[in-house]
C-alpha cells in the first residue's frame, strides 16, 4: 500500500543523519512524509535535505504556520497516519513522557491521535540512566512503539547501547504498524 501519510520529527542528535535516510526510503516507497524538527535538530542537518527528500516545506514553528492555519499542531496531527520521531534524544523522551508542549514537535504529541513510534538515540550513559529508562517505561505504558537502539561505535567515542536503529529496521517497523491499522 502506498500514499500513506507519515509524520516525521527529527530531534537534535548525530543520529539526524539517518532520519535523512529514513525519510528517502520512505518516499520511495510510495508514501508521502512531512518533517518537523526541532531547533537543536538543525544544528546537525538542514531542512533543504528534508525538503528536497519529501517535496515539502520543513516545520518547525509553533506559531508560524506554513500550510495549516488553524495551527501546524492540528493539521499535520489530522493529516498523520503514523507519527515517527528518528532520533528521539534522551530531552524529547522526557518531555513526551511528561506531556510537556514546548515546541512544535512536542506539542504534535499531544495532538496526534495516530500511532507514536520513538528511535531513541544517545550516549549509552545517558540511555542507561534511570530517569531515562523511567520515561521509556512510561512511554510504553501510553501505548507508544519503540524500534530500540542498537548496540554499537557511539559519536562520542564508546561502544554501548543507544545507536539509532538503522533506517531500514525503522522501516520495517513502520510498514507493520501502518498494516495494523
Amino acid at each position: 500500500m502506498t500514499g500513506r501519510e507519515i509524520l516525521l520529527g527529527v530531534t537534535g542528535g548525530v543520529a539526524a543523519y539517518k532520519a535523512a535516510d529514513l525519510c528517502s526510503k520512505i518516499v520511495q516507497q510510495g508514501d508521502f512524509v512531512s518533517v518537523v524538527m526541532t531547533e537543536s535538530a538543525g544544528q546537525f542537518i538542514g531542512a533543504t535535505t528534508f525538503e528536497a527528500l519529501t517535496g515539502r516545506p520543513v516545520y518547525s514553528g509553533t506559531f508560524r504556520p506554513i500550510e495549516h492555519f488553524q495551527g501546524e499542531h492540528i493539521g499535520l496531527a489530522r493529516r498523520a497516519q503514523l507519527f515517527v520521531v528518528a532520533p528521539a534524544t534522551a530531552n524529547f523522551l522526557a518531555q513526551a513522557a511528561g506531556g510537556f508542549a514546548g515546541d512544535l514537535l512536542s506539542t504534535l504529541v499531544l495532538t496526534a491521535t495516530c500511532p507514536l513510534l520513538l528511535a531513541p538515540a544517545m550516549n549509552c550513559d545517558m540511555w542507561d540512566k534511570k530517569s531515562v529508562q523511567r520515561n521509556v517505561t512510561q512511554l510504553r505504558s501510553d501505548g507508544v512503539h519503540f524500534v530500540d537502539p542498537g548496540s554499537g561505535w557511539l559519536s562520542c567515542g564508546q561502544v554501548g547501547s543507544g545507536r539509532m536503529a538503522e533506517p531500514t529496521e525503522i522501516l520495517a517497523t513502520i510498514n507493520k504498524l501502518l498494516d495494523q491499522h
